[in-house]
């Protein structure tokens, strides 16, 4: 008694729950349709002998058919919800902005689809703090690095290289040609140092502004690299977010680094303009395009985009190039 009792209250108390809420609408419509069939059966002139004719053979499968198809569509119709589900489902990607489903209408399976949404929401929400958090390290990171290049080991080669420069002052010819190559060397290392802390943390970007810093990254990839950059910049932009300009810089500098790398490219354009209200970057090349497959750059330019509510779209097709397109508010970009 007491097991059985512990059963029925188990069942009550799942009915509560949302499918408890989904249980009890399937029963429902299954005792309409059967109260139906059986209504009908009770009040019609049809019978049914003990030995089933051949004449009322087709009566039992009509009605068979009709319980059957009732049931369907009423079922269908309460649980079609979850198709949409499933298909928001297989589309929810962690780094992208990821559309809620609309609970209008839902029935009982409005509870499942509100707590889907807001599990995205938790989701995304976690993500974002937990990527803005690991990408401010980076950063952290990238400006000590590059402080430390610049101060000693910078300031090291300059002291090796002025020490170098008195050398081959005083000594012999028939040594002096040797010391100059190596002082040509200590030179090139020195400009690759200061190369490597511009890249890792440039001081344009805080001092000068995006502008500035997207001009010094073009002509930088210009000059070493062999490929024609230009800008399409509107001079008339203000100094924007200080993390809306990083993102920026981040992205095109990707871009460029890709572009360099794997595209085969004799030319890209990075334009910055506001359409709209708003603010798009774009870095456009005429390389080999056919880009089908993510890899961590660019993992890491939608993870950078996610953070100031940004959308990264890139189209590459095979033979025609590469299309990276940042898009932000503009109001967003420049709130401070």
């Amino acid at each position: 008694m007491d097991h059985r009792t512990g059963g029925l209250g188990h069942l009550l108390r799942h009915t509560r729950t949302p499918v408890g809420a989904l249980f009890r609408r399937i029963i429902l419509i299954n005792g309409l349709v059967f109260t139906f069939g059986t209504l009908v059966l009770a009040l019609s002139p049809a019978t049914v002998s003990s030995r089933v004719r051949l004449t009322e053979i087709p009566v039992l499968l009509i009605g068979l058919a009709v319980m059957l198809g009732a049931n369907a569509i009423l079922l269908r119709r309460s649980l079609s919800p979850l198709d949409r589900l499933i298909a928001s489902m297989h589309r929810f990607d962690p780094l992208r902005r990821n559309d809620r489903i609309d609970d209008i209408d839902n029935g009982d399976l409005g509870h499942v689809i509100d707590s889907f949404n807001a599990m995205t929401e938790r989701l995304e929400s976690e993500r974002t703090a937990s990527s803005a958090a690991a990408l401010a390290a980076q950063e952290g990171e990238r400006r000590r690095i590059a402080r430390e290049l610049h101060d000693e080991i910078g300031q090291s080669l300059t002291v090796a290289l002025l020490s170098m420069k008195r050398a081959v002052d005083k000594a012999p010819a028939e040594i002096a040609a040797e010391l100059g190559g190596a002082q040509e060397a200590v030179r090139l290392c020195l400009d690759e140092v200061r190369g490597i802390a511009r890249r890792l943390r440039p001081d344009v970007l805080d001092d000068l502004g995006l502008h500035s810093a997207l001009a010094a990254l073009c002509h930088e990839f210009s000059t070493t690299a062999g490929i024609l950059v230009s800008r399409e910049v509107d001079r008339s932009l203000d100094r924007l977010n200080p993390d809306v300009e990083l993102v920026c810089y981040r992205v095109a500098q990707e871009c460029l680094t890709n572009t360099v790398r794997h595209s085969g490219a004799s030319r890209v354009t990075v334009g910055l303009q506001v359409k709209a209200d708003v603010l798009e970057l774009c870095i456009i090349d005429n390389g080999c395009g056919g880009v089908s497959r993510e890899g961590a750059g660019i993992r890491g330019m939608r993870e950078r985009a996610l953070l100031i509510d940004a959308t990264l779209t890139m189209n590459s097709p095979p033979g025609i190039g590469t299309d990276v397109r940042l898009r932000v508010g503009y109001d967003t970009a420049r709130s401070v």
